[in-house]
């Protein structure tokens, strides 16, 4: 180590050859003849210049990587390397492919323990997502089988590995480098006798990949959120309910905002008209302004541009009253979702009933879920969502006391952490003191985040101040959540033990 002046990752020249051939060699003693021609050399860096590199230490080649493009689809778990490489012309190689295929990796003897080849695997992780393709894949070989292959299968043999039970160099070096095994190859390399002829199929998928879009689009990877913290007061009519609403719609986008999401049952201050009529009559009568709501937001979404979130509203359908809410997307769609959990109160005051509508929903900002307030607390429901692709949780709630509140937020902070999701809960403030059941208020709007070194220490990326009407404006990273997904310190969803339990929706 004292001896090293300097470590260089290049591109290979056909100026190396002579000297990468007898790298080669002293990589591969028992393979004989296992190495290059130098006009194999020359084609692959005349087809792909950028997929052959070489790390060189004071000058001398210490390593190589060798790389071509494949189209993945063209080739099945029972091609060999042989013909993978197109009987070694590379023939195979093509610009319109969506995986990098490793063809080659050595270390130099006298340099290995010094962690080159995770450079050259980060090499070509890094020019996976510059070339924007799926994944990279190769064929790893587990040169200690040999020793174990008159009492366990490839596939016994590769479970002892990922156990730690048998060391395997080449295998456990390819895991650690986030690589994960899917098949085993027979006959896939004929003159590997250490091997006995078996490799591993190891694949790298790259979390940033996008498939071509065949429509002009935009999915947004940064993500601003507008909270609405809202204040409870006396209105006199719909028309003043809608101008205070819109006045916060331009709040938040005039920030830029992708999102408003409005608190459960904001619009509760219409009651108040209604307050001489029996609790269970004067709910249904506020059912009467929500297809107005609905569709004033859904105008007010496209004109602010803007992803509306209409937090919660009393709906009435065939006769039974539901808790609901509307997703007004900016491009003039409207979809709705329901309040899965009604509270004690909510059934035995108004009479209402729990919907049975539960999945995830398509933005311009990828994949959201909607659960309302009481809904957060059931693990199972956001869950499902994550199954699905979920990357943002949006929470409206209302809560009349702390206690209240303290079992939203609390709720909502786990779902973030445990589906590696972010989060974002508003409420009302305020109070109502001529509406019977709505009378006080407690909230403090929040956005949560995983725990994570990408993230905030304490999981939370912003807060409102408690029971003051105002909005909480916060960016949040989708691309971060791929990344956790992969490399996370802990995998909450990855890690689950599915040969244990099971969710699934009936």
């Amino acid at each position: 180590m004292q001896d090293i002046e300097n470590i260089e990752l290049t591109y290979l020249s056909l100026d190396d050859y002579q000297e990468l051939k007898e790298v080669m060699i002293a990589s591969y003693t028992n393979m004989p003849d296992s190495y290059w021609k130098e006009s194999q050399i020359n084609t692959l860096i005349r087809l792909f210049p950028e997929g052959q590199v070489v790390i060189k230490i004071n000058n001398q080649i210490a390593g190589c990587a060798l790389s071509i493009i494949i189209d993945y689809a063209q080739f099945d778990e029972k091609n060999t390397y042989k013909e993978l490489t197109g009987n070694y012309t590379f023939s195979t190689h093509t610009k319109k492919g969506d995986v990098l295929y490793g063809i080659e990796v050595f270390i130099k003897p006298e340099f290995r323990g010094m962690r080159l080849g995770r450079r050259l695997y980060d090499y070509r992780k890094e020019l996976c997502e510059r070339l924007n393709l799926r994944g990279v894949a190769f064929g790893g070989r587990i040169p200690n089988y040999h020793k174990y292959k008159e009492e366990l299968t490839p596939k016994e043999y590769l479970n002892k590995v990922k156990r730690k039970e048998i060391h395997d160099p080449v295998l456990n070096f390819q895991i650690s480098n986030d690589f994960h095994p899917t098949k085993i190859l027979k006959n896939y390399l004929e003159d590997d006798k250490a091997s006995d002829a078996y490799a591993v199929l190891l694949e790298w998928d790259n979390i940033y990949f996008e498939k071509q879009q065949k429509k002009a689009s935009i999915v947004k990877k940064i993500v601003r959120l507008g909270l609405i913290q809202w204040q409870m007061r006396p209105y006199k009519n719909l028309d003043e309910l809608l101008q205070q609403a819109e006045f916060f719609i331009d709040a938040v986008s005039g920030y830029r905002s992708d999102f408003a999401l409005f608190p459960e049952f904001f619009n509760a201050p219409l009651m108040a008209g209604n307050n001489h009529l029996p609790t269970p009559d004067a709910i249904r009568e506020l059912a009467g302004y929500t297809d107005a709501i609905v569709q004033k937001f859904s105008s007010l979404a496209i004109s602010y541009n803007i992803n509306i979130i209409s937090g919660s509203l009393p709906e009435m359908r065939d006769d039974r009253l539901y808790n609901v809410g509307y997703l007004c997307r900016r491009d003039g769609t409207i979809e709705r979702y329901e309040k899965l959990h009604v509270t004690p109160d909510e059934a035995k005051v108004w009479g209402m009933v729990g919907g049975n509508q539960l999945k995830t929903f398509d933005t311009d900002c990828g994949k959201i879920g909607i659960l309302i307030c009481y809904d957060v607390e059931f693990p199972e429901l956001s869950r499902l969502l994550a199954d699905e692709g979920m990357d943002i949780l949006f929470v409206p709630f209302l809560t009349d006391t702390q206690n209240g509140y303290s079992r939203v937020r609390n709720c909502a902070q786990a779902r973030a952490i445990e589906n590696e999701c972010y989060v974002a809960i508003a409420g009302s403030v305020g109070n109502l003191p001529k509406v019977h059941n709505m009378d006080i208020q407690f909230a403090q709007s929040m956005v949560f985040t995983p725990c994570d070194f990408a993230f905030p220490t304490n999981g939370i990326k912003a807060e409102a101040t408690q029971n003051s009407e105002m909005i909480l404006i916060a960016d949040v990273d989708i691309d971060l959540l791929r990344e956790l997904h992969q490399f996370g310190s802990v995998k909450n969803l990855k890690d689950r033990r599915k040969d244990l339990f099971e969710l699934r929706k009936k």
